[in-house]
């Protein structure tokens, strides 16, 4: 009983926060699909990553609050329905996700895993020989409470993105991933400096100061040497 009764607060705790937090009811104002479009935004304004013309790889995409954001920076007119800007797309934005995602207009989508190389391989496939300008992934692994092996299933996410960038991105391309400031944060941030040439570690006021969420930026990739 003592349990649920903790359960109940904790439960009753979050959703106060949820409701109350400006970012979620600014997001339902300007009709994104979650306040992670917010984190982007900070994200993108403090560094200009994102401009009309690109190629964007957005990984860890579901519901689809970033790709709406991308969505809007690549047709920044009056957000329509669903709060993805109207009119032409000026860019080219593909999203992946393990779960569903409800279509945003112009926005190409593959659901599976990316941790299974099937899947990667169909993301190139889709990519046609293009170069990514900018790939943002906002992947997370089911947390286990285990530290170290929650830090292991982060890692190995991020390794998978760096990879796919070592494979796709252009020279002075930018990657975007979400870790934790926990257990084997200085190890990410070691993976991308090794390529990077410049790593700044990000976390945005949209993020939760509780969480230990936070953001690494990856600026000019370095190739690794033969």
């Amino acid at each position: 009983m003592k349990v649920q009764t903790k359960s109940k607060k904790v439960n009753k705790a979050w959703l106060n926060d949820h409701v109350t937090d400006p970012y979620v009811r600014q997001a339902q104002k300007e009709g994104y699909r979650s306040r992670a479009a917010y984190k982007l935004k900070e994200i993108d304004e403090a560094l200009h990553l994102i401009k009309p013309g690109q190629l964007v790889v957005d990984l860890g995409a579901a519901p689809g609050a970033w790709s709406q954001y991308l969505r809007r920076k690549f047709a920044p007119k009056v957000a329509g329905q669903g709060g993805a800007a109207v009119g032409d797309l000026n860019g080219r934005i593909l999203a992946l996700d393990l779960l569903e995602f409800e279509p945003i207009e112009g926005v190409e989508f593959i659901q599976g895993d990316f941790r299974e190389q099937a899947v990667a391989d169909a993301l190139a496939a889709a990519l046609g020989g293009a170069s990514v300008d900018v790939v943002v992934s906002d992947m997370a692994p089911n947390l286990s409470g285990v530290e170290d092996v929650d830090a292991a299933r982060v890692e190995h996410l991020i390794e998978l993105a760096l990879d796919f960038c070592q494979q796709h991105l252009k020279p002075d391309g930018a990657l975007v991933a979400k870790v934790f400031h926990s257990a084997g944060y200085s190890q990410l941030v070691e993976l991308f400096k090794q390529n990077f040439q410049v790593v700044k570690p990000v976390k945005p006021k949209a993020s939760r100061d509780r969480s230990a969420e936070t953001f690494l930026v990856g600026l000019r990739l370095k190739r690794p040497k033969r």
